[in-house]
């Protein structure tokens, strides 16, 4: 078991199941389960991962200020999961949302984080909390920033979740990028070639890892530690109800993994497994496995 702070966006989220994307209009549609409601975010999604895997995890994120923790208490509750919200802080004029369409296997998201990119977290917070800690895990949100100097203080290892590599992204990423221990990329809107956007952050940032997410081929892997640059298919354990949500899931358990053997070849197979049977449930939040669920799917599959 090791210690994580997980500092990132939390915010209600809607999917909505369509037919083909763009979406052809329609006045009306009633159909049954074509919407689903929850609570989600990359950073609350990561610290229930984590927590799932039996990790202990202290997680930094704000909300409305009449957004009730009750409601998010007893979203925990029903899912089974002892995340405490006592860092999640009620400082934004509005809840975080999203909305995401999404039609077999491809997604369209509209987001409305509200004032989030403007207020500041509590810091004396955030040096309490690191300061015990076996790893940081962070999305690339303004408030998060001074988290880096702090890991940098307490030599703490950093790992970002940036998605995105746009050109027109990255600016407002380099400290982030330049401060990870490890990172994860998804190709979702990749321009250049795979292999040239991971050579680029070896030269450019040179982190220890890059786990790259390449949908339905898997990921790819490179380890400073021996030079090598990796892919891994993927395995199937569920059948795929909805992919929204498995990058998180992937880098979650990844980064268990290997918090607690150092080993990334094996780290990535376990959440290979990981991720493959969260994309059976509908909701970026729900569909996560204990350790003692993956090691039965390692003997399924492997053994």
């Amino acid at each position: 078991m090791s210690k994580f702070m997980v500092a990132g966006f939390v915010q209600m989220e809607t999917i909505v199941k369509v037919e083909g994307l763009p979406v052809p209009y329609k006045q009306f549609e009633s159909i049954p389960d074509l919407v689903d409601t929850e609570i989600g975010g990359t950073g609350f999604n990561e610290a229930m991962a984590l927590k799932w895997l039996g990790d202990e995890v202290d997680f930094m994120s704000m909300v409305a200020r009449n957004m009730s923790r009750h409601q998010i208490d007893a979203y925990l509750k029903r899912n089974d999961v002892d995340l405490s919200m006592n860092y999640v802080l009620p400082m934004l004029d509005g809840m975080p949302t999203s909305v995401i369409l999404y039609c077999k296997g491809k997604k369209q998201t509209f987001e409305d984080v509200k004032d989030i990119r403007h207020v500041e977290y509590d810091f004396g917070l955030l040096e309490s909390r690191i300061q015990d800690k076996d790893m940081v895990l962070m999305s690339n949100c303004n408030f998060c920033r001074p988290i880096i100097g702090l890991a940098k203080k307490y030599q703490k290892p950093i790992a970002v979740n940036v998605r995105s590599m746009r050109a027109e992204k990255i600016a407002n990423k380099e400290d982030f990028l330049a401060a990870a221990n490890i990172l994860y990329i998804s190709d979702d809107d990749l321009e250049s070639d795979h292999y040239d956007c991971i050579q680029e952050c070896k030269e450019k940032y040179d982190p220890e890892i890059v786990i790259m997410g390449i949908g339905d081929k898997g990921v790819i892997l490179y380890n400073k530690k021996d030079n090598s640059v990796l892919e891994y298919k993927p395995v199937k354990t569920n059948e795929i109800v909805n992919t929204i949500g498995a990058g998180n899931a992937l880098f979650s358990s990844f980064l268990h993994y290997y918090a607690k053997t150092q080993d990334a070849k094996e780290a990535i197979k376990n959440a290979l497994l990981f991720a493959s049977y969260k994309i059976g449930f509908v909701g970026t939040s729900n569909g996560f496995m204990t350790e003692e669920q993956i090691e039965q799917w390692k003997k399924l599959i492997w053994q």
